[in-house]
């Protein structure tokens, strides 16, 4: 796989020593036990996969390639690059300007835009509306475009089933940048809609079904379908794609759920012209992150420590996987780490801050599980490792920790 121009403040010689362990040790990434740090008072349970994915170095290289490229002139990032708030940090200190927030609100004008500007689409996508407007103001959005090309592969595969006329049910968060990006590409090709959960899917199945009327449905899924979305006949053909960070569990459970909702409809006989197989959208990042959780769902342990930003949906859903066992805390980097008593951590699903006392338990050797979603540069995970280290004396030195590494307690 190509390697990618990261700047070097995003590196970490103790996590970059624990992956190539894992390189060498699983080759094949067969293996999702996670990898002990030993520093003898305190274990740290690494997963087998976390941090940047492709996608988020590839993002990372082309926006401060478009910083040096582009000295004197204005730079802008359509929305943040990336959901972490230390690498959207750095850019905003090297003087690059956000156009928009993640819900698509308006931080600047679009009319302030000229030719000679410069402007990054992330990771994200953008949806072609956006693309269509910077482009009528000869802003040139190929050459620093960023978005990941497993998101663009869902695109194509859109373009391609909606072709063939399947309505497009898009499992994602319709407010996120890159359902939002998704949608107005599969919007483009056929009709689409944006279902959140299975639960939202349960609802559409009442529709698709004919057990629930046309009036009730603009309601229940208001700015969430395409305007010229028929409810009669535009459910005779659909398939499943995805926002790449979802639950790739999920994902596939809705898309299990709506095919037999056609078999139901339909038959199973004639099932291959009312559902379309689009199992090739899952993103291999999200997949190998989830699949390394449950890899420490396996483990013992007395916390869970997740990092990454507040709005990654990636993370969230990790958070959401350790939470099933562990007493976990989600958190953006070693300043919410109080102190060796209090830690400050996010509650997604109430989206507020809340403050924990007495967060380490008081006997030795505590076993710490530690992952990061997709966004998180590695060098955060150490500083998180090295916050934890501090509130402890008479620790096994670093060195021989990552000379003794290994993958069981």
């Amino acid at each position: 796989m190509k390697t990618f121009n990261v700047p070097e403040f995003y590196r970490s010689p103790i996590i970059s020593k624990v992956k190539q362990y894992r390189k060498i040790q699983d080759p094949r990434k067969k293996d999702n036990t996670p990898t002990v740090l030993n520093f003898g008072k305190i274990n740290y349970l690494i997963a087998r996969h976390f941090g940047f994915c492709y996608g988020v170095e590839n993002a990372i290289e082309i926006s401060f390639k478009a910083l040096e490229e582009n000295e004197g002139k204005r730079v802008f990032l359509l929305s943040q690059m990336i959901h972490n708030p230390d690498v959207n940090n750095d850019l905003i200190e090297r003087g690059v300007q956000f156009l928009q927030d993640t819900n698509g609100k308006q931080l600047i004008s679009f009319d302030t835009l000229t030719s000679d500007d410069v402007v990054i689409i992330p990771a994200f996508g953008a949806p072609l509306d956006i693309i269509s407007l910077l482009e009528s103001k000869n802003i040139k959005t190929e050459k620093y475009n960023t978005t990941c090309p497993f998101v663009e592969r869902v695109w194509k595969k859109s373009e391609s089933i909606g072709k063939e006329n399947y309505t497009i049910i898009i499992h994602g968060k319709y407010t996120h940048e890159e359902t939002r990006a998704t949608f107005s590409r599969s919007d483009k090709h056929s009709k689409a809609i944006v279902v959140r959960d299975l639960e939202e899917s349960k609802l559409l199945a009442d529709y698709i079904l004919g057990r629930k009327n046309k009036d009730q449905f603009v309601v229940d899924f208001k700015d969430k379908y395409s305007n010229s979305l028929c409810l009669e006949t535009d459910f005779d053909r659909i398939g499943v794609i995805n926002q790449t960070t979802m639950l790739a569990g999920e994902t596939q459970e809705i898309a299990d759920f709506f095919k037999n909702i056609m078999i139901q409809k339909f038959g199973e006989a004639s099932i291959g012209n009312h559902f379309a197989d689009t199992r090739d959208t899952l993103c291999y990042a999200t997949n190998e992150n989830q699949d390394a959780t449950y890899g420490l769902l396996n483990a013992e342990a007395d916390l869970a420590i997740v990092v990454g930003g507040y709005n990654s949906s990636n993370t969230s859903h990790l958070v959401e996987l350790c939470e099933k066992k562990f007493t976990t805390y989600f958190i953006s980097s070693e300043k919410e780490i109080i102190d060796a008593t209090t830690i400050q951590h996010f509650d997604y699903p109430n989206k507020k801050h809340l403050v924990t006392n007495h967060f380490l338990p008081k006997h030795s050797p505590l076993n710490i599980i530690i992952t990061s979603g997709a966004s998180c540069p590695d060098s955060v995970i150490e500083g998180v490792i090295n916050k934890l280290n501090s509130f402890y004396t008479d620790l096994i030195p670093t060195e021989t920790v990552l000379n003794n590494l290994h993958t069981s307690i």
